[in-house]
């Protein structure tokens, strides 16, 4: 036979579910066990579809990255251990169409690949533009390209016609449909161009300072592989300040695009930050619904203990109750979360191109688990306290009413509930701003609106204030803990509401705002010195009158202060990161007009100095009078810090970490030139007949100097907001969840004092207050805790939200003085709404029913 408290428990959960009185508390349950485990599951297949494709993405077992010719030691190693390699080598140029076939220019990925490639997945490759596509292990013979179909496209060209690529001419045979080592299977802003490796050199595109990517791919039996892998990592480890090894590493799937993994790492903050909102706004209308649940069943259980049962049996019952409606709650989540990411699944696939694999149980468990921990941290407290309802509140209503909830208890279940929103943010920042931020909120809403209810009973003079605002101000000061529960409930769920607002409008509009309308659109880089002048003359004879003109010399970072650097000196990645690779250094003896000096002096001429920018400094840990050595092509280049740059990364200008405030450097020093302006606006062409067509001023440029790389910011700075868009769709497909959940916190607060407003507003009618009256009250009532509300809301959203952009999603803050205006109209608007909604029936019920229910 069942323990009693089991029969209790079902009955009463059956009785509350047909009543209504569990409503609220389970959408509120679903909804944030649903937004956590949609991200959930969208995260885990994503993760799982990329380890179970690591190979064959990275092309390999295992993949040595360099910026030069991958030493000869760790190629030596491989064969010893009797591993296929594959050497390739990439980098960004431009191809373009003959002109007879019109000229067009377009920035491609070229890659050179030998026989063997790829090591790990396949190739497919197609016929035809529209054909499907079929695997292959060949790759282009000699004289022939393949390449992407949007190049074609781009160029207006067909299989069988001809590429330029530098010096060299090209048949193309074939398109790319899928590239194993593309980069994790995201998708890569510019097309791609493979040839054979024998044709690099003819091209003439390698040149002193180009920007080449060596990988050195091996593959073989697991236990060599793992050898290999460890020989390798601790001899770049061992050796890495030696000048060979510098820029050797070994290539993680994470950096097979960086610029995508980086859409993706920000997709996927958003889309935790909407899910830890959605949640902390539930567990704010499941502690306020469990209040009120619990005061609708002072009576019942009082007539509980008259006929007899035990506070323990009362205690289990309701325990049990409230397990499985968090049982309910939490299954109904997990289906519902499950059944939206696949929402995030199509918003998203231009991003992810992989079949993903089917979900593990993980997001189940932490789903259940949450909605169990949400229900029982906030919502069981209050009702626990029904237990210790006195018989004698049968005839004596106003014994045995609800006590604050113990602090002890309450501090373990926000704790807990805390802890796993951490662990569901999957970034301390992000969890710690957002959580600590939206506990802090609580405790200055909760002192604010406590001092406004105090400032307003004094402010207000009933000799001449309106009847309705001296009854309004009445009943706040009257029940003024009712009043800093209800506008704090209510400034919650409008931050929530807020700070998405911000993020999705202020943030993502000033990310885009971040290149001024006249700023640079072209960056041409690898321009040679001998090429310099003629390069300058043809941007003059097109029209461009202002343009950024700089040397660009690799360098890389071998010793502070005299004492070597090494990427293992510094704990920060980003640290690691800028000291294994080579820098882009420049000299000018003019500062740049778009930099600013922060800190020490830039003189120009001044020999035996370098500027460096403020970020890379502080990232570094380098201060002025630090001296730094660079090794330039095997030459040893030192200088002493002089003075410190602010340098504005979205200006769309050329800009270096460190400079030369110099005219020239040593004469033997591999340089190239950079040079950014913007294209001037193009004029229709006249046709004219028996003529070609003139071609555009960037086609004009590449046919002259064809070993240049014109890089058109505006088409690529278009797709990067293209990508975005897709991740602010996501956000806003989540975004509904905490919508409802904002709206369940308004209408909880709202309702939570509903009993109390039915009395006291049957008291007045009862002594002759008219209805028209009583309505003006309500609605004064609130429309201020609604203003004051979206005030305080709008003040903390600005700051929670200013944190997360600045430590959280690296975007420029710009809030503006109008939040806490429309804010707080909107929370006005958003409690009248609420209120109309929630309190519509307590001034139509008969004053009689009303008071019957009060005695």
């Amino acid at each position: 036979m069942n323990p009693l408290f089991l029969k209790l428990g079902w009955r009463t959960l059956q009785r509350d579910l047909r009543a209504g009185e569990l409503r609220l508390l389970i959408v509120a349950v679903t909804l944030a066990v649903a937004s956590l485990t949609a991200v959930g599951f969208f995260a885990d297949r994503l993760k799982g579809g990329l380890q179970r494709d690591a190979r064959q993405l990275l092309g390999g077992d295992a993949v040595l990255r360099s910026d030069g010719l991958t030493p000869a030691a760790f190629i030596a190693r491989a064969q010893a251990l009797g591993l296929k390699t594959v050497s390739t080598v990439s980098f960004p140029t431009m191809a373009r169409a003959r002109d007879e076939d019109g000229g067009q220019a377009k920035l491609v990925a070229f890659k050179g690949v030998p026989e063997g490639y790829p090591l790990r997945g396949t190739m497919k490759v197609a016929d035809s533009p529209d054909s499907a596509g079929q695997d292959t292990r060949d790759i282009p013979a000699p004289g022939t390209a393949w390449a992407d179909a949007s190049l074609l496209d781009a160029l207006g060209l067909k299989l069988g016609q001809s590429l330029l690529l530098g010096e060299s001419r090209f048949t193309l045979t074939r398109t790319i449909v899928q590239e194993p080592d593309r980069g994790a299977g995201f998708i890569s802003f510019s097309p791609r161009v493979m040839v054979n490796a024998a044709d690099i050199a003819a091209t003439g595109l390698i040149q002193p300072a180009s920007r080449t990517s060596y990988r050195f791919a091996v593959a073989g039996d697991d236990q060599a592989v793992n050898a290999y892998v460890a020989w390798a990592t601790a001899e770049i480890k061992k050796a890495g300040a030696e000048a060979g090894l510098r820029g050797v590493r070994l290539e993680s799937l994470e950096s097979g695009s960086p610029e995508m993994r980086q859409t993706l790492d920000r997709a996927e903050k958003f889309l935790n930050l909407v899910a830890l909102l959605a949640a902390l706004l539930s567990a704010v209308a499941v502690a306020i619904v469990a209040r009120s649940f619990a005061a609708k069943h002072l009576d019942d259980c009082a007539m509980l203990r008259v006929l007899g049962q035990p506070q323990r049996t009362i205690a289990l019952a309701y325990s049990f109750e409230f397990v499985l409606a968090g049982l309910i709650a939490s299954a109904l989540g997990v289906a519902l979360g499950f059944a939206v990411h696949y929402g995030f699944v199509l918003l998203l696939a231009g991003l992810v191109d992989t079949a993903l694999p089917a979900a593990t149980l993980w997001p189940v468990a932490f789903g259940m688990g949450m909605g169990l921990t949400l229900l029982l941290a906030f919502g069981l407290p209050p009702v626990l306290q029904l237990a210790q309802v006195p018989p004698l509140r049968v005839i004596r209503r106003e014994v045995g009413n609800l006590k604050p909830t113990s602090l002890l208890v309450l501090g373990v279940g926000v704790a807990g509930f805390a802890a796993l929103l951490l662990a569901a943010s999957s970034d301390l920042k992000l969890g710690l701003i957002a959580v600590g931020g939206f506990l802090g909120a609580v405790l200055v809403f909760a002192i604010a609106s406590f001092a406004a209810v105090k400032l307003l009973r004094t402010s207000v003079n009933e000799v001449t204030a309106p009847r309705w605002l001296v009854l309004a101000t009445r009943q706040l000061s009257a029940r003024p803990v009712y009043a800093v529960v209800q506008t704090s409930a209510l400034a919650v769920g409008l931050l929530a509401l807020m700070l998405l607002v911000l993020l999705r409008t202020d943030l993502i509009s000033s990310w885009r705002r971040a290149t001024p309308p006249d700023a640079p659109n072209r960056f041409v880089i690898n321009v040679q010195p001998e090429q310099g002048q003629a390069f300058q003359q043809a941007l003059r004879d097109g029209g461009v009158k202002k343009y950024d003109w700089y040397p660009m010399i690799r360098g890389r970072l071998v010793a502070v202060n005299g004492k070597a650097v090494t990427p293992d000196d510094f704990e920060d990645d980003r640290a690691k990161r800028l000291v294994d690779r080579e820098f882009n250094l420049s000299n000018s003896a003019e500062k740049p007009g778009h930099n600013q000096v922060v800190a020490g002096r830039w003189t120009a001429g001044e020999k035996d100095a370098v500027s460096v920018e403020e970020g890379l400094a502080k990232t570094l840990g380098l201060k002025l009078g630090d001296r730094l050595r660079f090794d330039i092509a095997g030459q040893l280049s030192e200088a002493r810090i002089t003075s410190l740059r602010k340098v504005d990364w979205g200006s769309m200008h050329v800009n270096f970490f460190v400079m030369y405030p110099v005219a020239e450097l040593a004469a033997d020093v591999p340089v190239s030139f950079i040079s950014a302006f913007r294209a001037p606006e193009p004029v229709a062409p006249v046709a004219v007949p028996g003529q070609a067509r003139p071609l555009s001023f960037d086609n004009q440029l590449v046919r002259t100097f064809p070993n240049i790389t014109n890089v058109d910011m505006s088409s690529t700075l278009s797709q990067v907001q293209r990508v975005l868009d897709q991740v602010i769709r996501a956000v806003e497909f989540l975004f509904g969840f905490t919508l409802a959940a904002g709206l369940v916190v308004l209408f909880a607060a709202i309702t939570a004092t509903r009993e109390e407003r039915a009395r006291e507003f049957a008291i007045m009618r009862a002594v002759g207050a008219r209805a028209s009256l009583l309505r003006q009250v309500q609605r004064a009532e609130l429309a201020g805790v609604g203003l004051l509300a979206g005030f305080l809301a709008s003040l903390v959203a600005l700051a929670v939200g200013w944190a997360l952009a600045r430590y959280v999603f690296d975007f420029s803050w710009t809030g503006s003085w109008t939040v806490p205006v429309f804010g707080s109209l909107a929370g006005a608007v958003l409690a009248l709404a609420a209120g109309w909604w929630g309190l519509r029936a307590v001034l139509n019920t008969p004053v009689v029913e009303t008071l019957r229910k009060a005695e």
